[in-house]
C-alpha cells in the first residue's frame, strides 16, 4: 500500500512522491556536503600563509558555487530539464548583463584585485572613497568598514579599487602634529624650547626621528607653531591628546600668551550745536552710528 502511495503523482505536476522524497534527500545531503567542504577548505587555507582577507573572499566564492551546483542537482533529480534551463538562464543573464549588470562584473573584478593585491587588510583603519573606518570584510561585491562610533559602511568594490586609499595603520609608526599660536609679544625661542622639552620627555614619543617645532605662519594676531613628534601607530591618539593638554599647561605656567580673537570698538563723540537742538543731518548720523555699533564695526570709517 505504501509503495502505491510513493508512485502517486503530485497534482498539477509530473513528479511522484518517491521522486520528491529522493530530491529532498539529495538537497539535504548536498547542502550538508557543501558546508563540510567549505569547512575543510577554510581550515586548510588557515594553515597556509594566505591573508585572512583572501581566505574570506575565496570561501564566499566557493560557497556560492557549491550552492548553485546543489540546486541544479536538486532540479535534475526532480526530472527538470536542467540543460535547457541552464541554456535559457544563460541567455537571459547575457541579455541582462548587456543591459545593466556591467557594474556587477566590475565589482567582482575589483573584489578579486583588492583581495589579491591587498591595499587594505582585515582590521586596518583606512579612508576609502571619503569614508573612514576599520576594515571588517571584503566580499565579492562590496567592502565593509566599521566606523569608530560603530556604524557599518558598505562600499562597492569598484569604488574601493577605483579611488585613492589612505591606510592609517599599515605603517608601524606615524607622525603626530599639533598646531598652536603664540602672541607676537611672547618669546619665540622660549616657546620653541618649552615645546621641544615637552616632546622629548614624553614616554610614548619616539626620539628617532627627532621631535621638532616649526613656525608655520605669521598670522594677523599670532605666530603659529606646529609640534611634530613620532610615535607608534597604536599610540598616536594618546600622544596627540597629551601634547594638546601639555602644551597649554606649559605655556600658561611659563607666561607664554596664547592669543584669541578679539575686537576693538572706537566710539566718536558728536557735539551738538550750542542751541542744544539736533539737526536732521545729526540725527541721521547718530542713527547710522548706532547701527554700526550693533554690527561691531569701527564707526570712524563713516566720517
Amino acid at each position: 500500500m505504501s509503495y502505491e502511495i510513493m508512485k502517486q503523482v503530485i497534482p498539477y505536476t509530473e513528479i511522484t512522491v518517491l521522486r520528491l522524497i529522493f530530491a529532498i534527500i539529495v538537497l539535504i545531503m548536498g547542502l550538508a556536503l557543501s558546508k563540510y567542504i567549505i569547512h575543510i577548505f577554510r581550515r586548510g587555507m588557515h594553515k597556509t600563509k594566505i591573508p585572512d582577507l583572501t581566505i574570506q573572499f575565496l570561501t564566499h566564492f566557493l560557497s556560492i558555487l557549491l550552492y548553485v551546483i546543489v540546486i541544479l542537482i536538486f532540479l535534475k533529480s526532480l526530472n527538470f530539464d536542467v540543460d535547457s534551463y541552464i541554456v535559457g538562464v544563460s541567455a537571459a543573464i547575457g541579455i541582462v548583463l548587456g543591459l545593466g549588470l556591467q557594474d556587477t562584473f566590475t565589482n567582482l573584478t575589483a573584489g578579486v584585485c583588492v583581495a589579491s593585491i591587498r591595499p587594505i587588510d582585515m582590521g586596518e583603519t583606512v579612508t576609502v572613497n571619503g569614508q573612514t573606518g576599520k576594515v571588517k570584510s571584503v566580499g565579492i561585491m562590496s567592502t565593509e568598514l566599521l566606523t569608530p562610533d560603530n556604524q557599518l559602511i558598505t562600499i562597492p568594490n569598484k569604488l574601493v579599487w577605483g579611488s585613492s586609499i589612505v591606510n592609517m595603520t599599515r605603517m608601524p609608526t606615524r607622525r603626530v602634529s599639533v598646531d598652536i599660536g603664540i602672541s607676537y609679544s611672547s618669546s619665540l625661542e622660549k616657546a620653541t624650547g618649552i615645546a621641544l622639552n615637552l616632546m622629548k620627555t614624553h614616554p610614548l614619543i619616539l626620539q628617532e626621528p627627532e621631535p621638532a617645532v616649526v613656525t608655520t605662519e605669521l598670522a594677523n594676531s599670532s605666530i603659529n607653531l606646529q609640534l611634530r613628534a613620532w610615535a607608534k601607530t597604536g599610540e598616536i591618539g594618546t600622544v596627540k591628546n597629551d601634547l594638546i593638554a601639555g602644551i597649554f599647561d606649559a605655556y600658561t605656567k611659563e607666561g607664554i600668551e596664547i592669543p584669541f580673537p578679539q575686537m576693538d570698538i572706537n566710539i566718536k563723540e558728536i557735539k551738538l550745536k550750542e542751541s542744544g537742538k539736533r539737526t536732521i543731518e545729526q540725527d541721521m548720523m547718530i542713527q547710522e552710528e548706532e547701527m554700526v555699533l550693533e554690527e561691531g564695526r569701527d564707526v570712524e570709517g563713516l566720517y
